[in-house]
């Protein structure tokens, strides 16, 4: 039998910032070195090309609490212990159409470890459309709000996103329009999104939203590797039976929620933000502030906001890269992986976060996080956090201790 060549090329970018694949040829024996460790999961077909992958995320999060803290969380009826858990397991499937137009596709799914249940993530088609100068995409996805929602979570610098985006579902379905103009370096995603496919989904808390992103590069040279990002965020939604509930977990996944504004009658919301990012080689500091409101017909109408500040810093020299396609950063390039008689990449993460329900008296929280990430090769990645934590709610102030470890590895 006569060997097999793959050729490969970069072709779209899916929202969540993981690239399609086009493979050309099938032919002769030769790969493309930056394609050859995924040879055995890249597949041509007669109409589309085929990549698979997946992840996968174990952690562990123990507390050490001051008496107030304890008091608050036996108000909770959740007492905190350490806990290992699975956070979650996921498959993923994406590809090329061979078509004369650009059309890309993915399909994930994931075993969700806190309710032991599989479910669709994103899945979808992204149709390349020059004549609006960008994309659009069909199907489940994340509605663009926040450079650190859109982000894969696998790629993230922090284990968890800062408590100020929870109160925006982490899916919809629906349709979204990406563009990006190189001349003027301006960017934006906007998307309308109805719940009539995921009415009875664990995220599905508004019965249809529109959210915008639009940001400009003041800053953009590659071969200096400088990027300077600020973008502004806008939602409308109308939460599924005019009633929502806000509440957050203190950015570890076992922990329960810290603060709760409890169900509330809601007609419709409104959600303002802001996000500034500056990159420069291996240094990185942004910020994200939220604003959201709530309105409803009997009155009481609360507001709600946070945010949060991070800088990190990669000890080994590498450059977290960025896609002007979806306004997002991606994942960390390691130059000199373990397993290859290198020390992989490491990262040094200072974030701090809070969030604000306290208009409805749910409580609220602030977040000090100091961690290192440990990219041992593109596919292993170890992650270490210290976090110091103050509640004020029940009418006490509470301060808790964090010791989080998580081990992740993903194929992309």
């Amino acid at each position: 039998m006569g060997s097999i060549r793959l050729q490969a090329q970069q072709a779209d970018v899916l929202p969540d910032g993981t690239e399609g694949e086009l493979l050309e040829k099938v032919e002769g024996d030769s790969v493309p070195e930056k394609w050859r460790h995924k040879r055995w999961r890249l597949f041509t077909g007669r109409y589309s090309t085929i990549k698979l992958g997946g992840g996968f995320l174990y952690e562990y999060a123990g507390y050490l609490q001051d008496e107030n803290s304890r008091r608050q969380m036996d108000s909770l009826g959740t007492p905190l212990s350490g806990e290992f858990k699975v956070r979650d397991f996921r498959i993923v499937a994406s590809g090329q159409l061979k078509t004369k137009r650009s059309i890309s596709w993915k399909a994930g799914f994931m075993f969700d470890g806190a309710t032991r249940t599989w479910l669709i993530r994103e899945t979808g088609v992204m149709i390349g459309v020059p004549e609006l100068w960008g994309h659009l995409f069909v199907g489940r996805t994340k509605e663009g709000f926040s450079l650190n929602k859109v982000m894969n979570g696998y790629a993230g610098w922090t284990m968890e996103r800062q408590m100020a985006i929870d109160v925006i579902p982490i899916l919809a379905d629906g349709i979204k329009w990406l563009g990006f103009l190189p001349k003027q370096k301006i960017l934006w995603n906007v998307g309308i999104y109805a719940d009539w496919l995921s009415k009875n989904q664990s995220f599905s808390t508004y019965r249809w939203q529109w959210a915008a992103r639009v940001g400009i590069l003041p800053m953009y040279n590659e071969a200096r590797k400088e990027v300077f990002h600020v973008a502004f965020n806008y939602r409308y939604g109308q939460p599924e039976d005019k009633t929502i509930r806000v509440r957050s977990r203190p950015e570890a996944n076992p922990a329960p929620f810290f603060v709760d504004a409890g169900t509330m009658n809601a007609d419709y919301s409104n959600h303002y933000g802001i996000e500034a990012y500056y990159r420069k080689g291996p240094w990185l500091f942004g910020t994200e502030m939220y604003t959201h409101s709530f309105h409803a017909a009997g009155g009481g109408n609360p507001v709600f906001a946070g945010g949060d500040l991070v800088a990190t810093f990669i000890l080994t020299g590498e450059t977290r890269p960025y896609n002007t396609t979806t306004g997002i950063f991606g994942f960390v390039p390691v130059s000199k992986p373990l397993f290859k008689g290198g020390l992989g990449a490491w990262e040094l993460v200072f974030r701090y976060s809070n969030l604000d329900l306290n208009d409805v008296k749910g409580g609220r929280f602030w977040r000090f996080t100091p961690m290192v990430n440990w990219y041992m090769t593109k596919d292993l990645r170890l992650e270490l956090a210290y976090g110091y934590g103050v509640l004020d709610r029940f009418e006490l102030r509470g301060a808790t201790q964090f010791f989080q470890a998580r081990l992740q590895f993903t194929l992309l």
